[in-house]
């Protein structure tokens, strides 16, 4: 008997934008590559109203299985090369319910309140949980005599959950294994293994999000041992603050399990700082009693869950730029390294320096074995592929593959061949001039500063002035792009040339589609208006001094 098919959903960067199911293959073609419209505009925004706050997650992939067989993909209109791609289907979650209400409040049996307690019950809640759940995943010998990641440790356990609820949340946690050892079952016990800390993030059918943050290591002992993968499960996205927490977990497994209980348990109970706060968590451990470790959130929200460092150790600011712009323009990229914290790490570095721009397309920052064939994905991709299985993903054409591993003969193994000349050459020179500000001791914080103050102002020249291009009928009506009069506006022929094919991207289809369906009291409020705003101010400031 055929068991029911399943499917799982691991995306980031994007919340998906369902396409009306009788529109079929042709509307899934228009909206992938171009900014198709018409009159389906005021239906497609009714269908993506909700997800528009919750775009900036950073997706891996989709996966459904039929007797163990994963296959990722985008929207099941377009067959391509691929065999099928799956829609989503509820992940673990679905609607928030009672019983998990019931669940996270961890209140008294009391309804009742007390004025503090309610304070400190709306604080708590106003920023969210650190984290969902804590799971250990380690690879176990099956009879067969191969490695399958199996889970060991779950912590909490989750008690009260209807069937519905409880067979969900083994379907997923079932499918994180996949993530915490993507190399499958080529396993066997080890002697020396250097822990590595990566990411990935869930996206659920209803635009919920869930955060994966993993460090692998090789647990204390004598003799060959298998490593194990610490995975913590966060609606909230902060790859430093849970690579802290990580160092914290790893110092209390050298003693036991049981020790990890205690501060998990403090940590849970605890709220997720606002950006620029600090949040102290009481700690014991044998030999150094109890202590108080402070984790601090950064004052940039948006650039928490990055770190450019590897981004720019790994490339030149020239392959930095070549590979910004193949992304610009919605290719099909794959990038090869050994170590899967570098591969989660640039895939979700290069993801940002789009902003205010996002990925809408596919983007796994490590493709599991299982899941090797999305490379014959005929849409806009972002793929992370450890070196091991470099030779499954690069041979399909019109791609750009980036090997990232150190002593490697060269960067760009693939390419189109064009990369150079994507971007307008006075203003890609301007983002290596601003770029020469940072040097190879730059601080984390100090590339956050100095990489977007060199990405943005090229979106600020490029396509700056859309608002100007925005007409409204009346104060409340919804407003209409009129793209050839925008492009028209543009006095440089070679910025025009650019701006003309990234305005058919869909990553700017859907950021105008927002800016049309934002009210009119809201124009010039968001944080990519003010940027434009301070970046003209000064640039009048500067042409006064010259």
């Amino acid at each position: 008997m055929t068991s029911p098919r399943r499917t799982w959903t691991f995306s980031s960067m994007r919340s998906k934008t369902r396409s009306p199911p009788d529109d079929g293959e042709n509307y899934f073609r228009r909206r992938l590559f171009s900014s198709f419209r018409s009159d389906r505009r005021e239906q497609r925004f009714q269908e993506h109203e909700e997800d528009i706050d919750k775009r900036r997650a950073f997706s891996d992939g989709e996966i459904e299985t039929n007797k163990g067989v994963f296959l990722p993909g985008e929207d099941q209109q377009d067959m391509g090369a691929m065999k099928r791609f799956s829609t989503l289907f509820s992940s673990f979650r679905g609607k928030i319910t009672k019983e998990r209400t019931g669940m996270e409040l961890d209140l008294p049996a009391s309804t009742e309140l007390s004025p503090i307690e309610e304070k400190e019950k709306e604080q708590r809640y106003a920023s969210g949980f650190f984290f969902e759940y804590l799971v250990v995943v380690r690879p176990k010998k099956t009879k067969d005599g191969i490695y399958e990641p199996q889970i060991i440790y779950q912590f909490p356990k989750k008690d009260g959950m209807v069937r519905i609820q409880k067979e969900e949340e083994e379907k997923t946690l079932k499918a994180l294994t996949l993530f915490c050892f993507p190399e499958g079952v080529n396993w066997a016990p080890l002697t020396e293994y250097s822990s590595e800390t990566f990411s990935f993030v869930l996206t659920d059918v209803d635009g919920t999000r869930k955060n994966g943050y993993c460090r692998r290591l090789l647990p204390d002992g004598n003799g060959a041992r298998l490593p194990e993968a610490y995975c913590i499960i966060s609606n909230l996205a902060c790859f430093g603050l849970f690579s802290k927490i990580f160092d914290e977990v790893e110092q209390r497994r050298k003693y036991s399990m049981a020790m990890i209980y205690p501060f998990m348990q403090s940590l849970r109970e605890s709220p997720f700082p606002a950006p620029g706060h600090t949040v102290n968590i009481k700690s014991f451990i044998p030999e150094r009693g109890t202590e108080i470790i402070s984790l601090t959130r950064p004052t940039d929200s948006w650039l928490e869950h990055v770190d450019f460092r590897t981004l720019f150790k790994c490339l030149t600011d020239e392959e930095v730029l070549q590979v910004f712009a193949a992304t610009v323009l919605e290719r099909r990229i794959i990038f090869i390294a050994d170590e899967l914290g570098t591969l989660s790490q640039v895939i979700h570095a290069v993801a940002v320096l789009l902003y205010p721009f996002i990925w809408q397309h596919t983007l796994i920052s490590i493709v599991p074995e299982i899941l090797i064939d999305v490379v014959m994905a005929p849409t806009p991709y972002l793929l992370g592929v450890q070196k091991s299985l470099a030779d499954q993903a690069t041979d399909q054409s019109e791609l750009l593959v980036v090997d990232l591993s150190e002593g490697r003969k060269e960067t760009f193994i693939k390419c189109m061949g064009d990369e150079d000349t994507i971007l307008p050459h006075k203003l890609k020179e301007e983002i290596k001039q601003a770029l020469s500000a940072k040097n190879e001791k730059s601080s984390l914080e100090e590339l956050n500063r100095v990489v977007p103050e060199a990405f943005l102002p090229f979106f600020i020249n490029t396509v700056g002035h859309f608002a100007k291009y925005i007409v409204r009928n009346g104060k409340d009506q919804q407003g209409e792009f009129k793209r050839t009069n925008f492009c028209k506006a543009i006095e440089s022929k070679s910025t025009r040339r650019f701006v003309k094919t990234f305005v058919q991207t869909q990553m700017f289809d859907l950021f105008i589609q927002e800016m049309e369906q934002r009210p009119a009291s809201q124009d010039g409020t968001g944080l990519f208006d003010r940027k434009i705003v301070e970046y003209q101010k000064r640039m009048k400031e500067k042409a006064k001094k010259n």
